[in-house]
């Protein structure tokens, strides 16, 4: 049996910087609150609850003052930011330096788009946390696009200004960028390429793993997008692709003693997580 882990996969430097500062914070204090999840992956997350880090959602935080809270990777809108200037609470704000710039870009963007009477468009996911943190930028008036079927939102009058979340697909944002075209005109669409290339470029590295071996294990968390897109990028060249979130969901069924497998994450998977299930797929046929 041969079992090789993807060294192109697991966390990108935003979500690095995230957990080292969240683990930082905990070797001095015993509690620490994450507005949301600091990672799509409820393995990770439980990992460092068990340190003293307590997630908190959006409802909660309004209620909150006089402590620290950090800003995972995705970053948040402008009233995040004065809740907690108003409320005494302190930020560790591990927002990714690509996402802190997309937001600088989309806020000059809005302003001005906004004085020619046009509208701004956003590539992404809706409600997703980075998307949220997007649209806060234009005082909640960009219109979000997960798909062709949200184009009848779209006023084709208009001067329109188009960026996307950094983990979209380039593939699905190109499509895009061609359809609005066809249907506004190209004199009336600006667009700007705000995908993060650590991301989008494990796409075709990931589609070369996938080929090589006679089963892919993918391994993600449920809530993370990355992960889904990833994925499916992998069962389109491996149809013996599988997803779990963690060692437990292992089919052993699926393996046999010659098996080649290959064994891949998302961009929120933790490299010791993919290193347990090779290590159990491995132990189980050994034992």
């Amino acid at each position: 049996m041969i079992i090789e882990i993807d060294d192109n996969s697991g966390f990108c430097f935003g979500v690095i910087k995230a957990i080292n500062k969240a683990e930082e914070v905990l070797k001095q204090d015993s509690t620490l609150y994450c507005l949301g999840d600091i990672v799509h992956n409820s393995y990770e997350v439980n990992r460092l609850e068990s340190l003293g880090l307590q997630t908190v959602d959006r409802e909660q935080y309004f209620t909150m003052s006089n402590c620290t809270v950090l800003l995972r990777a995705h970053g948040e809108p402008p009233e995040t930011y004065m809740y907690a200037k108003e409320n005494n609470i302190k930020l560790i704000d591990a927002t990714c330096p690509v996402v802190l710039r997309l937001q600088k870009k989309v806020n000059e963007g809005y302003q001005d788009i906004e004085s020619k009477e046009g509208q701004l468009l956003i590539f992404g996911k809706k409600g997703h946390a980075e998307v949220n943190g997007l649209v806060g930028q234009t005082k909640g008036n960009a219109t979000v696009i997960e798909g062709p079927d949200d184009l009848s939102h779209v006023d084709t009058n208009k001067k329109t200004l188009l960026f996307s979340q950094t983990t979209k697909s380039l593939d699905g944002y190109h499509k895009l960028i061609e359809n609005l075209q066809s249907k506004i005109g190209q004199e009336n669409l600006l667009y700007h390429d705000t995908i993060c290339r650590q991301v989008a470029n494990r796409i075709p590295k990931l589609r070369e793993f996938s080929q090589k071996y006679d089963i892919i294990v993918f391994v993600g968390g449920e809530k993370s997008s990355n992960a889904r897109v990833l994925y499916n990028m992998c069962k389109e060249n491996n149809t013996n692709s599988y997803f779990i979130s963690n060692p437990d969901q292992l089919d052993f069924s699926l393996f046999h003693k010659n098996s080649k497998i290959g064994v891949c994450g998302a961009t929120s998977t933790p490299r010791h997580l993919m290193e347990l299930v090779a290590y159990k797929i491995r132990s189980y046929f050994e034992n």
